[in-house]
C-alpha cells in the first residue's frame, strides 16, 4: 500500500466521486480506478459501493478512513517539521474556526501574532464546529478554535475560555428591557434553532432544547433553521425567538435590529477550545498562535445591553 493509493481513497471519500476525486489529484479517471482497486486488493475488502454513479463508503471502507486521514496527516507533520528546521518562523499556519468566533477578542489576537510573525502565511477558514475538528484531524488545518470539545481521541485540545448565549427578539417585544425572572412568561413563544442530530450532544441545537427543559418551557415550538443569518432574520422579523452566541448578534444589537431578553433561566456560555492533532507537529509560529488564542481572549464577558 502506498501514499498514492491512500490519497486517492480518501480524496473519494471526502469529494463523493471518482471524477471530483481525479480533477483534485490531477490524474485520469483509469488512474485514479487502478490506485483504489491496488488498495481494495491489499485489504482484501472493497472499501466503495458505487450506486447510481456516486459512491459510498462501505463498511471496510468507513473502518479505513480515519487511519488513511491519520496516515496523510502524519506524513504532513513530517513534511512541516523538517520545514520547521530550515525556515523557523516562516513558512504558513492554518487556522479553522467558527465563524461567530471571528469578534474583536480573536481579531486582535491574530492582530498580534500577525505582527510578531511577519514572514508567517496565516491561512484562515471558517467551518462548524464538527468540521473545524475535521479539518485538522485530517491535516488540512494547523490549528481550529470551535465549541465544545467534541470527539478528542486523535485530537488535542486547550481551554479558550467561552461564549455567552443571548436570548434574542424582534425590536419592539413587550419584555424588551425587562428582566423575565420568570421563564413561563415566555410560554407560547416560538423558538428559532438549529437541529439536535442524534450523537452530537454539544450542538447548538441540544444546547437549546436543554436550556428550554430547565426553564420549564420544554412543550415550546422549535422551529429548526440550519443558518445562524437565517434565524437572526427570522427573529428580527418577529417569527420567534433565538438563542444565539454573544458575538454573532452584537452589531444588530448595537443598530437597534434585535433586542436581547434578560432571562436568567436561560442563560448560559458554552466552553470554546482550541483543538490541534495529538501527536501532530506544531513549528514555533503555530505554537505561539496557540498561546495568543488561548490566552484568555475569550474569557466571560458582560451581557449585552439593549437599546
Amino acid at each position: 500500500m502506498d501514499i498514492a493509493e491512500i490519497e486517492t481513497f480518501v480524496a473519494i471519500a471526502e469529494l463523493g466521486g471518482f471524477t471530483r476525486a481525479a480533477r483534485r489529484l490531477h490524474r485520469t479517471q483509469p488512474a485514479i480506478s487502478r490506485r483504489l482497486g491496488l488498495l481494495e486488493r491489499e485489504l482484501g475488502a472493497p472499501v466503495f459501493e458505487r450506486i447510481r454513479g456516486a459512491v459510498r463508503l462501505t463498511e471496510a471502507g468507513r473502518a479505513f478512513l480515519p487511519h488513511a486521514e491519520a496516515a496523510l496527516a502524519a506524513l504532513k507533520d513530517g513534511r512541516e517539521a523538517v520545514r520547521g528546521l530550515e525556515e523557523g518562523w516562516r513558512g504558513t499556519v492554518s487556522l479553522a474556526l467558527v465563524g461567530t468566533l471571528a469578534d474583536t477578542a480573536i481579531v486582535d489576537a491574530l492582530r498580534r501574532f500577525a505582527r510578531r510573525a511577519k514572514d508567517v502565511r496565516l491561512e484562515l477558514r471558517t467551518a462548524s464546529s464538527r468540521e473545524v475538528s475535521d479539518l485538522v484531524r485530517r491535516g488540512d488545518a494547523t490549528l481550529g478554535l470551535r465549541y465544545f470539545t467534541g470527539r478528542t481521541a486523535d485530537l488535542a485540545t486547550r481551554d479558550a475560555g467561552s461564549e455567552a448565549m443571548v436570548v434574542v427578539a424582534a425590536r419592539g417585544h413587550a419584555l424588551a428591557g425587562r428582566r423575565v425572572r420568570d421563564a413561563r412568561r415566555l410560554v407560547g413563544e416560538r423558538w428559532i434553532g438549529f437541529s439536535a442530530p442524534p450523537g452530537e450532544p454539544d450542538s447548538s441545537g441540544h444546547v437549546l432544547a436543554r436550556q428550554l427543559i430547565r426553564a420549564g418551557l420544554d412543550a415550546a415550538e422549535i422551529v429548526v433553521i440550519d443558518s445562524l443569518t437565517a434565524q437572526k432574520r427570522l427573529a428580527q422579523a418577529g417569527f420567534g425567538l433565538a438563542l444565539v452566541p454573544q458575538s454573532s448578534v452584537r452589531d444588530e444589537l448595537r443598530r437597534g435590529l434585535l433586542v436581547a431578553l434578560d432571562v436568567p433561566a436561560m442563560r448560559i456560555a458554552i466552553p470554546v477550545v482550541a483543538v490541534h492533532r495529538r501527536n501532530g507537529y506544531l513549528s514555533p509560529a503555530a505554537t505561539a498562535l496557540l498561546d495568543l488564542l488561548t490566552r484568555g481572549a475569550l474569557r466571560p464577558k458582560a451581557r449585552p445591553q439593549e437599546r
